[in-house]
């Protein structure tokens, strides 16, 4: 028998819907349109799961990166109160999807933050991220039958859902680098799926003006729709932003 590997949430899903988005960096009093098309589109989709793939807290104030200049940043308690009212939007609109969030990388710096400055609050109440939203389950990647992972990230650059699809052997859906693209490839095996979230942020929102330095970013906004049928991912569907208050989705132009 093999062990459970820790970190790994494993589900079947047969026949179902899944939503999965990503890179939100809430920040307050930021409600973008891709975020309101998610929580439009769910509201319609039912979903069985939605996946929040990672980074849905930004934590600019506690990164490990140095300030820029006299950059202004919101503060930590606002940005969680930001993700929680975002977060029970999206709930609220399919109150009997299940919801799961595989860790990012930004969401990591909340509990680094205090573990290399207040080691001793080591398990006191409220110093573990999950127990800010507590409606989401935790997990470093989410396993779906046999065949498909989702989780935050994996590798880097411009061809990462081709080396990601490749080297893992399986579908896998990754967020990290903002791009929202799905990349086939087909072997003697059959086709399989690489695919990027994309973002729910904006890509030149002002989590990442400064330390982009208003450079162009091969980033798009919006999020991933999978289904599956007979227990086998159809071909991956993404949902994306072409202009304020628009998004594309099945051929068609939606208002959020």
């Amino acid at each position: 028998m093999i062990e459970p590997i820790e970190g790994r949430l494993k589900l079947g899903l047969r026949v179902g819907v899944v939503v999965v988005f990503s890179d939100a960096h809430y920040w307050p009093n930021i409600v973008t349109t891709a975020h309101r098309a998610l929580v439009k589109l769910v509201r319609e989709l039912e979903p069985d799961l939605i996946v929040a793939n990672g980074d849905i807290l930004d934590g600019a104030r506690i990164s490990k990166h140095q300030r820029i200049g006299w950059q202004k940043c919101p503060k930590l308690k606002d940005e969680l109160s930001a993700c929680r009212e975002r977060l029970d939007e999206i709930i609220n609109a399919s109150p009997n999807s299940r919801t799961i969030w595989p860790l990012g990388n930004h969401d990591a710096r909340f509990e680094t933050y205090l573990a290399n400055n207040a080691a001793e609050f080591a398990g006191v109440a409220g110093f573990s991220l999950k127990e800010h939203f507590p409606a989401w389950e935790p997990c470093w990647s989410l396993q779906l039958n046999d065949d498909t992972i989702i989780k935050h990230r994996w590798k880097g650059g411009i061809n990462a859902t081709q080396s990601n699809v490749i080297q893992a052997g399986t579908n896998i859906f990754t967020g990290h680098l903002h791009s929202l693209r799905v990349t086939p490839y087909t072997d003697y095996r059959g086709t399989r799926f690489g695919v990027d979230t994309g973002t729910i942020s904006e890509p030149y929102g002002p989590q990442f003006q400064s330390y982009t330095e208003d450079a162009p970013v091969n980033w798009r906004s919006g999020f991933v729709v999978a289904t599956f049928q007979n227990g086998k991912l159809l071909w991956p569907e993404t949902v994306s932003v072409i202009a304020l208050g628009k998004v594309v989705f099945r051929g068609k132009i939606l208002s959020d």
